[in-house]
């Protein structure tokens, strides 16, 4: 008989996991592991608060050993983390974080949900975390999810106390405790009732660990082996699980796979403990449901007699289950395993489906074309009865040959009110701790619902069936082969401001470049906003674009006097068109491991003025693991240049006034190694190095300077922690700009990270800071001269705060970079 190596492009059952990366292998192997996952009701949320907190292989394990339906929740999308993969930072890397674990989820099989709480950088403690967030407000999304998700088991990763190490780590923990009894009670969060129903979960466990140097396991904790290997994946539980964990390429989680025994430990926090299994008390059977014995007994039948050489002779007795299922009271599991049986009825029917768009782009109340193609790919008798596109309906009636595609093209209109593609936690400002979301159905979703589907209506052997998919835009990359990326909604016409950030340090004009995109014929007047204080030459310059045109304008903008203090502002541009008015930009990130993403920001940029003063322009950057400081400080006037492996290794470093070395660049570019020896000889011959942080594991050399120093794990979270200036005589502190206490005004997310610890006598040190209630640090600056030239360590993070247009931040900056005579 033929083998069948099936493909079902989408099915609700795949929500989650399908955006728009390769679609998911159905072989006869994972059809086989789909079938008796069908025989298991049993369910598990494991609970983290950032992308890279879950275990990987519990889930691998959890999904394909034990067959549950898992989730990871996170709290946060990690907008606050680093990038080892390029420059984005805050919202964009929250959302590279947010494709990087469905890519996760896809390998391992969970899904995938959030709050709205907003990572905004590290915390040190649970209370403070809480206090951001709003421990209310992330309560009730951890209940939402508990309430529609219904877990049997809660896991934790981390403890209620310092153990966890993060203070969002701990909080994690603190809110999964809470939302184990808050989601059983309905006097809780009762708005909820009006969607969802209570849930009480059976136990709450901490799955304990021995990382990072810290082992919570212990011999007597209820302990289960993870580990193993399935044959009809042909993986280990740790193959799979380093594919997953390989997928937070943004946080450098690259992993190895393990294989044989892999020992995982709990802690009961509440309900009743586990005794031999962690679903120990729980029905994991069709015996849960009433009436579920006959299911039972029918798909146990089909495991018998399943053959992995030709599935469709399994969709007879499928069907008979699904019926069986059909009649079987409303409830939950019902609807989640009439879901999962479709899936696997049409895959062993060999039922593919597709919709593609014929662009990328699509405006509200424009038109585009939907191919949507349809194929049978073995003998059951399929019927496409008709194809909805968002609900507009062709009738078909057209019995399927086998492996002969069925093409229906739609030209679809999309409603005028269809909203801009923008992620919905994205949609309006937000506050430092969480996002605001209108909608109650939102929370919890990875992304946005698509805004065009198509629906096929078919029927096999008399059953009827209805597969949707999301409308994606697929196209041939010549290296990548076929990438398919989610339709965008866009507005007609966007505007995107070419700097973040416009620094004066006179009343010399700055021209403010803006390009416009048109995704629609238009036409209207682009107008400038200047903060005030501000003049802009002229204020609006007409446009007209056809849809796929692009178009730059500028204007010219100055301060009206003279720079005497610092000021961070912002100004605005907005799009007149069709009597409407369009503030957003466009901006898109494309990774080769995750989908392409398309964000709608803000038109806006920010506005700095200050007075400041420059010695020694010519600037040699070597970048680490990816920041905007070059481009911060060419706003300033000076000329950097990127420096390669070559000119590192054989150039004319003295040919620069300073060269800094970018974030992390001493745990990623392997090439200072060896070429340290030259960073050092080119500050002793009398050049200026300013080294920025890095982090105090993988370094490429531990002669971070020309003496001894060590890096700590230390750091300042609170941005607005008081600076003590220890030596205020420092040259540092006054050449060439004078810094006082106004320059550590309006910090963003922290005062700086990794600081220095032990460190050599040669070393001057004139900053210190601290969080509250903790001791002083003095590792933030350390300055030394080292032959003719100066050598600088620092870890405050300029790398957040240039970008961010911070004046104090460039005024300090420059000074590190002088050249003090």
């Amino acid at each position: 008989m033929q083998r069948h190596f099936l493909t079902l492009a989408f099915l609700i059952l795949f929500a989650t996991a399908l955006r728009a990366q390769p679609l998911p292998e159905r072989n006869a192997a994972r059809i086989k592991q789909q079938l008796e996952t069908l025989d298991v009701l049993g369910s598990v949320l494991y609970v983290g608060a950032h992308p890279d907190d879950e275990n990987n292989q519990l889930l691998a394990w959890l999904v394909n050993e034990k067959k549950y339906r898992t989730a990871y929740l996170s709290l946060t999308r990690g907008d606050g983390g680093q990038n080892l993969i390029g420059d984005e930072q805050g919202e964009e890397m929250g959302a590279i974080r947010t494709e990087e674990l469905l890519a996760a989820r896809e390998n391992d099989g969970a899904l995938q949900f959030f709050t709205r709480a907003n990572d905004f950088g590290f915390s040190k403690n649970a209370a403070e975390a809480l206090k951001i967030w709003g421990h209310d407000r992330i309560l009730a999304d951890v209940v939402w999810v508990i309430r529609r998700f219904r877990p049997d088991i809660i896991i934790c990763r981390f403890p209620e106390d310092s153990r966890a190490g993060h203070g969002h780590h701990w909080a994690s923990a603190i809110l999964a405790h809470e939302a184990f009894t808050a989601a059983a009670d309905p006097s809780k969060f009762p708005e909820q009732l009006a969607y969802v129903q209570p849930w009480k979960a059976r136990r709450v466990l901490w799955n304990t660990f021995n990382f990072g140097g810290n082992n919570t396991t212990a011999a007597g904790q209820f302990h289960i082996d993870a580990g193993g290997f399935n044959a009809l994946l042909g993986k280990s539980y740790g193959e799979i699980a380093a594919e997953s964990r390989s997928m937070h390429k943004s946080q450098g989680m690259g992993s190895s796979p393990s294989r044989g025994h892999r020992w995982e430990y709990f802690k009961t926090i509440a309900g009743d403990p586990p005794r031999k299994s962690l679903m120990d008390g729980v029905d994991i059977g069709w015996s849960r449901l009433k009436g579920g014995e006959q299911v039972d007994r029918l798909l146990k039948d089909v495991l018998a007699h399943f053959d992995v050489d030709d599935p469709a002779r399994s969709v007879s007795g499928l069907l008979a289950v699904y019926k069986a299922v059909q009649a079987l009271p409303e409830g939950y599991w019902k609807a989640e395993k009439q879901k999962a049986l479709q899936a696997v009825i049409l895959n062993c029917a060999g039922v593919w489906t597709e919709a593609d768009a014929e662009g990328p782009y699509v405006t509200p109340g424009g038109t585009l074309q939907i191919q949507s193609r349809i194929m049978s790919q073995s003998d059951i008798p399929v019927t496409l009865q008709s194809v909805a596109f968002n609900g507009n309906v062709h009738k078909e009636g057209h019995k399927l040959t086998a492996h002969e595609e069925k093409t229906v093209t739609e030209q679809l209109t999309l409603p005028e009110n269809t909203p801009v593609s923008q992620p919905y936690w994205l949609q309006e400002k937000h506050d430092p701790g969480y996002y605001h979301i209108g909608a109650q159905q939102l929370v919890g979703k990875p992304w946005n619902p698509a805004p065009a589907k198509v629906a096929w209506n078919i029927t096999l052997q008399g059953v009827p069936f209805t597969v949707e998919q999301p409308v994606m835009y697929r196209y041939t990359d010549p290296v990548r082969g076929e990438v398919r990326q989610p339709l965008s909604v866009t507005p007609p016409v966007t505007a995107d401001i070419r700097n973040g950030v416009y620094v004066f340090t006179d009343t010399a004009s700055q021209a403010v470049y803006v390009r416009l995109r048109g995704f629609a014929g238009t036409s209207g007047k682009v107008q400038i906003t200047v903060p005030e204080g501000f003049e802009a030459l002229r204020n609006e310059i007409p446009f007209t674009l056809k849809a796929g045109e692009e178009q730059w304008v500028h204007f010219m903008i100055r301060p009206a006097a003279a720079v005497r203090e610092n000021r961070h502002e912002t100004l605005s541009i907005a799009l007149s068109a069709g009597g409407k008015e369009y503030t957003r930009g466009i901006h898109e990130i494309r990774y080769d491991h995750i989908p392409a993403i398309t964000l709608f920001p803000p038109a806006t940029a920010a506005v700095v003025s200050m007075p400041l003063r420059i010695s020694g322009r010519n600037i040699g950057y070597i970048m680490g693991a990816g920041d905007k400081v070059p481009d911060a400080l060419r706003q300033v006037g000076y000329r950097v240049t990127l420096l390669t492996d070559a000119q590192l290794s054989s150039g004319d470093l003295q040919s620069f006034d300073a060269i800094v070395t970018g974030v992390r660049a001493y745990n990623t570019r392997e090439v200072l190694r060896n070429t340290q020896s030259r960073l050092l000889e080119y500050v002793k011959n009398g050049g200026t190095l300013v080294v920025q942080y890095n982090t105090n594991s993988r370094l490429v050399t531990d002669q971070l300077g020309p003496y001894p120093l060590s890096l700590s794990r230390d750091r300042v979270t609170d941005e607005t922690a008081p600076v003590a200036f220890l030596k205020p005589d420092a040259a540092v502190l006054n050449t060439p700009n004078r810094i006082g206490p106004a320059d550590f005004n309006d910090w963003i997310q922290e005062r700086g990270l990794y600081f220095a610890g032990d460190a050599d006598s040669h070393y001057q040190k004139p900053l210190s800071m601290h969080d509250p209630g903790e001791d002083p640090l003095d590792g933030s600056l350390l300055v030394t001269g080292y032959g003719k030239g100066k050598y600088v360590y620092t870890s405050l993070d300029f790398f957040r705060e240039l970008p961010a247009g911070i004046p104090g931040a460039f005024r300090l900056f420059a000074n590190l970079l002088s050249q003090e005579k």
